[in-house]
Order: structure tokens, then sequence, then C-alpha cells
């Protein structure tokens, strides 16, 4: 799609806090899309005959936000505007619906040190006066009261690092995916196979039909792997795609890691032959990380290869295994050692998908937003360490996008998308002698404190930082220690791991929130000592 694309018909509203870019942004917006621009603020100043910072200090603020919430009902009256907001705007819950009901609301955000750098000098904004601590203070306490309103918006753009036009054109994409399905995040992901979208919101499974076909995918048989779970999302999954001409053929599979063999997957075969799959039919797997490797492995080798695409149904297959391409099955010897790298043609996740999962099935996928939160996004680590992410759609998208980065700088793991194997030498060993008793989002957890207390053994990290981890973690209900294993069986069990480099050991150890390293083979005594602070 193009900005051609773009319904005419449609406002596009920019809000977000002060000094993140809505004026600029919106203005070369219209400017590409020949369309008119409404700066708020401009036009309250009009309307009241005086600056902002006037209009706070002779007519108070109650004054101002009664017009504002006017200002904005009148525009939600109008069409093909672009609007930037004043950053409190939409506070207002009233106006927030009234504008998103005229076209698509994108929120910008930046980090809190941004800001206060570009609001260095902020004469003109009367909620930021006083000296700079002041004012550091006074953006962190607005930011935390507007967290709610601002997370409500579905489309959140970080412009910390973003020139202007990198920022306009995510706008863009918000804008057109929107307009595919409201409320829609696309993530595109870049790879040399193939490029792909991830497409992420509330109620999607039942437009899964008509996504699929919007990229490329022509109506005719298709599988969709799953198991008996989760039979009633696979049936409304079914409805999509007869809607959109697809004759789809439910196809099942054991539910759990242990059925994760070449067995199932022969399986697998069987049933796509008596439902007549061909090599233009794709595969479709429906379900968490399992579903997902397994019917991702069949895809790659089922007559040399067919579409295959993922719709996760769980926190962990979303945020992590859905994404990459990498597919595979289990040995007896240890985790995926068989597998293939294998691209979706798209990843569709549904958060309403969420409300069915088990408690412990939730808990267990937060492990991996942890693991992101520390690789690569270290504002969401803090939030989790406050009141939360301010929607679960944003917990997700913040999450997903630490993934797409490191994938597309590492599409087949030759090495910085290692680090996404936080935690895990250590878990894929505690699950190994579990007999996979133990949940995956269970053992890394565990595993990433673990490697938190090898990097502060080895003096790469402070230990509040490995403080920090732990405790998060436990806040979150997921285990720190385990018991009942011998820790030499844990180590001996690390023989197996598909990460070892010749006969090293490859682990994944944080330095700071943002900022994780490879270490290679340190040494058996302290793999060892790491291991004894985790086992009861």
């Amino acid at each position: 799609m193009s900005e051609q694309a773009i319904a005419p018909n449609r406002n596009i509203i920019l809000t977000g806090f002060m000094g993140t870019g809505k004026t600029s942004v919106g203005r070369l917006l219209a400017q590409q899309l020949d369309r008119h621009f409404v700066d708020m603020d401009d036009l309250l100043a009009e309307r009241f005959g005086k600056s902002i910072p006037e209009i706070f200090s002779q007519e108070g603020e109650d004054a101002f936000r009664v017009a504002e919430a006017r200002l904005c009902q009148d525009l939600a009256r109008q069409s093909g505007l672009v609007v930037s907001t004043g950053g409190g705007a939409l506070v207002n819950e009233e106006s927030r619906m009234a504008l998103a009901n005229s076209g698509t609301i994108v929120c910008l955000h930046a980090t809190e040190d941004a800001i206060v750098a570009r609001l260095v000098a902020a004469e003109d904004r009367p909620l930021l006066q006083g000296e700079e601590e002041q004012r550091r203070l006074r953006v962190h306490l607005l930011l935390k009261q507007r967290r709610a309103a601002y997370g409500a918006i579905a489309h959140q753009i970080d412009t910390t690092d973003l020139t202007l036009e990198q920022v306009t054109a995510r706008v863009v994409d918000a804008v057109l995916a929107d307009q595919e399905a409201a409320g829609m995040i696309r993530i595109p992901v870049h790879s040399p196979d193939r490029d792909y979208d991830i497409c992420l919101g509330h109620g999607l499974l039942a437009s899964a039909g008509r996504l699929l076909v919007n990229r490329g995918l022509a109506p005719g048989r298709a599988a969709i792997v799953t198991n008996h779970m989760i039979a009633q999302h696979a049936e409304t999954l079914a409805d999509s795609l007869r809607l959109a001409g697809f004759e789809p053929a439910i196809c099942t599979v054991p539910e759990g890691e242990q059925h994760k063999t070449l067995e199932t997957v022969h399986s697998l075969y069987d049933q796509f032959l008596a439902a007549g799959l061909d090599r233009r039919s794709p595969v479709i797997a429906l379900g968490g990380g399992v579903i997902g490797d397994m019917a991702g492995f069949a895809a790659a080798t089922y007559l040399r290869g067919v579409a295959f695409v993922q719709i996760p149904t769980s926190l962990l297959a979303m945020v992590d295994a859905s994404v990459g391409g990498k597919t595979g099955v289990d040995l007896p010897q240890g985790k995926n050692l068989v597998g293939a790298f294998k691209q979706p043609h798209v990843v569709i996740m549904d958060t309403a998908l969420l409300s069915t999962l088990p408690s412990d099935e939730f808990r267990s996928g937060l492990a991996e937003v942890v693991k992101h939160g520390i690789i690569g996004a270290p504002r969401l680590f803090t939030q989790l360490e406050e009141d939360g992410p301010a929607s679960l759609l944003q917990l997700v998208a913040d999450a997903v996008r630490v993934k797409v980065d490191v994938v597309e700088a590492d599409p087949f793991e030759q090495g910085v998308r290692a680090t996404l194997n936080l935690g895990h030498t250590f878990g894929h060993a505690i699950e190994l002698v579990s007999d996979f008793g133990m949940r995956h989002g269970e053992a890394v957890a565990v595993g990433i404190v673990a490697a938190a207390t090898m990097s502060e053994a080895l003096g790469h990290c402070a230990p509040e930082l490995a403080g920090r981890i732990t405790h998060l973690l436990d806040r979150l209900g997921l285990p720190t220690m385990v018991e009942a294993y011998s820790p030499d069986a844990i180590y001996a069990a690390m023989a197996h791991d598909k990460k070892r480099v010749g006969k090293k050991l490859r682990f994944i150890i944080p330095q700071a929130l943002g900022h994780v390293v490879i270490i290679d083979d340190p040494g058996e005594r302290v793999v060892k000592r790491a291991i004894r602070r985790i086992v009861l």
C-alpha cells in the first residue's frame, strides 16, 4: 500500500507528550499528503486572542481544558485533516473517542531524558516552569499521570532516535494498518528470505482470512495446526478463512513440549496429505510456541516447503517464538536439535486470545517480556517494576519490537541474535532435567537470574542490576530458584545445548538495562557457582 491509499476522508491525529515532535511531524505529513494541518494550540491561542501561557495565567487551566475539549469535538466533525493536539488534550476520554471515530490517532513518545533535552528552553510551556530539576520532575509526574490515557491509544511511535522523516513514514504505516483493521498495529519485518508483517491488535482472529489475502495468499485449501485445548479459536479462524475463500482443514497435535517430536510432525504430514494440501496451500499455526515450532518445521519440509502463517495464542509465543523463523522439534538429548529457518508469510497476534490463557501460562510468558526489557527495552522493564505498561497491546508491541530489531540484524543467528538466548542456556538445561515438567518461561526466569548472578560474579554488572532483575521476576510471580534438581545434573544437561561453540558453552549476560554481552566458556567453576545460586 502507498500514501495514495490513505482514505481521504479520515483524519490523522497526532498526540503525545510535549517535545515528542507532534507539530513538526504533522506539518511534514500534511505537506506530503496535501492536507490541511491544524495545530490545536495555535487555534486555541487564536480563539482566546492570547498565547497559551497567558491563557493559563489569566484564564486558568480549567478554562483552557474546556475550550480544548470543545475544539476536539469540532475537529471530529471535519474530515481530511492532519491534527496535532496539545499534550493533555486526549487525556479527556470523550475527546479521545470523538477524534478516534474521525480517523487514526497516533501517539508519539520519547524517553524522559530526550523530552527534557528538547524542552531545555521551555518559556512557552506553562506546565514546565522553573529550574531544570524542577522541569525534569514535572515531566516525570505528568508522564505518570497521563500514562493510562496515552496507553489507551493503539498506535505508539518512539521518536527518541528517529529522524523527522522516519517518524512521518511510521505514522503513514500506522494509518494504513488502521484502515486495514481498526486499531491494528503493523510491524514490518525484513529478512533475506522474505519480508513479512506482524499484525497486532485486539480481535484480529476474525479478520485473519482477509489479512492473508491482502498479503498475497491465494484462497484454496489450507491447514490449521492446533490442539484440542483451543478448539474454539480454531473454529473462529476457520470461519474467517472460509469467508475469504479458503477451504480450511483443522489438523490437531497433542498438547505439551513432550510431544514436540519427529513422530508428531510425521502425523502432520499424514493429515496434510489427507486434506489434499498442495504447494499453494498455507500451513497456519494456531497455538503456543510448541505448535508454532512443529507447524513451521512441517511447512518447511512438506512438499519441499509451503507458505507458513503464525497465529500465536500465548504471550510467550507472541513476544518470542512466533517471530524470526526458527522452527524445530526436540530429540531425547535436548531441545530443538532438529529444525529449520522458515520465515512466516505473516504473523497475526490477537491480544483478545490472551483472555482465555491460564494465569500460569500468562505469567510464564512474562519471563520473555522481562528478557526483552533487559536486552533492548529499558522503558518496558522499568514500567514492569512500577505500575506496569499502559496496556497489554503496548506490552506485546514493545517486547516484539526488541525481537524484530535483533532478528533483522542477524536472521540466521550468526552473531547478535544469540543475545535473545539470555537465560536460555541455564533454562533449557533446567527443562531437560525436569523432564519438561517445568514451563519454558519459568525455566527461563530462573536462567535469567543465573545469568545475572554470573554477570555480577564476573564483574560485568553491578549487584544492584542483578538484584533488580531477581526482584522483578519474583514480583511477577515467576520462580527465581529451583529445588530437587542436582546442580551437577543441570550442568551435565548443558552438554546438549545447541548454542555450544565447539565444546564451549555460550552464555548471554546482562551488563546494564539495554545492554547484554556474549560470554563463551566462562569456566566450569563459574558456571557451577551460578547454578548453585539458583538451587535451593
